[in-house]
């Protein structure tokens, strides 16, 4: 008998199979069929400290007649509600569903979410994604003070709750594995998720506009995660979560071997429904039996970054012909 139980968050799970925050995580019913059809766990759609604060300034500009103590009333009744709309959705969940439910905030300062990590800790979630859009274009700001942001947040959503916390982060750091190695030390965090998937602007030279370029992933798109897992999996000491790119059964595969404890899938259950997780797994136990592992941790991190190994090529930037060069 085939096991694919894995360990994520200190949290049991059945399979590395988590559905990522999205759309499809935004409410009870789907949760619900998504555990049906095999997922392990989910991540609920994030909740936006920058949304909820554009939403609640476009809502003031709506009527200008108000003193500054209406608009600050207005601001936080609309705040007061998206928390208490999630903390339903959470409560909802937990309800319907025995798989773990992990709450997500995604945040862009640190100073909004102390009080409401305390309340998604009361409503019963089993952990949260803390998913931090660092993105840095200011030429004013440094890399050590743009970085800082991850301690700062990190450090008082630990201290506001017990949940495992984990962080979903930009691969945007000239020092990117050193800045995972001392995040890892902090004791703020309990897994790193790799990497955010961030909105891709494109340009209609038709109608000279900003437009979007493709929202979901491709297979091709893995190849990120898979070399910052693989150099980083044995350098750090807590679980690491592979998402983007993630389509087959296979991408999970390549992911464990790599050093991933678990995978976040989104793209493509919006391609082919809420049933290809069984597909997923389905592809796995066959490739496991084919190579004669009984459960995950038998070839977890197995192609995992060693020095003077035959995984040296996850450190390789330049093309070479032995590499792939085309011709």
């Amino acid at each position: 008998m085939l096991n694919l139980q894995t360990e994520y968050l200190g949290l049991k799970l059945k399979n590395p199979i988590i559905v990522a925050s999205s759309g499809l995580t935004n409410k009870v019913e789907k949760i619900v069929e998504l555990e049906s059809h095999g997922a392990a766990a989910v991540v609920l759609k994030s909740l936006f400290e920058e949304q909820i604060l554009a939403e609640s300034a476009h809502n003031i500009a709506q009527d200008q007649s108000f003193g500054y103590d209406v608009h600050d009333y207005i601001s936080n009744t609309y705040r007061n509600q998206r928390i208490s709309d999630y903390i339903q959705l959470i409560k909802g969940a937990k309800e319907q569903v025995k798989i773990p439910v992990i709450a997500s905030i995604n945040c862009v300062s640190d100073h909004e979410w102390i009080d409401f990590t305390k309340m998604i800790e009361q409503a019963g979630a089993d952990a949260i994604e803390v998913n931090i859009g660092l993105l840095p274009s200011n030429h004013e700001i440094s890399s050590e003070k743009n970085e800082q942001q991850y301690f700062n947040i990190l450090e008082k959503i630990k201290k506001s709750s017990n949940l495992p916390v984990a962080l979903k982060m930009s691969q945007y750091s000239a020092g990117l594995a050193n800045l995972i190695k001392k995040l890892s030390w902090t004791g703020f965090v309990d897994a790193f998720v790799l990497f955010n998937r961030y909105y891709r602007p494109d340009i209609d030279i038709e109608n000279m506009k900003l437009s979007s370029s493709g929202v979901f992933s491709t297979p091709d798109d893995i190849a990120e995660s898979l070399r910052w897992i693989a150099i980083l999996s044995n350098v750090i000491e807590i679980p690491i979560a592979a998402t983007t790119g993630i389509h087959q059964g296979s991408d999970v595969i390549k992911q464990i071997l790599a050093g991933a404890s678990g995978v976040q899938i989104a793209s493509t259950l919006y391609k082919n429904g809420p049933a290809h997780i069984q597909n997923m797994l389905a592809e796995m136990e066959d490739w496991m039996f084919r190579k004669n592992f009984k459960d995950i941790e038998s070839f977890k991190g197995k192609m995992a970054f060693e020095p003077n190994h035959n995984t040296v090529a996850f450190e390789r930037i330049q093309f070479m012909k032995h590499f792939g060069t085309p011709e």
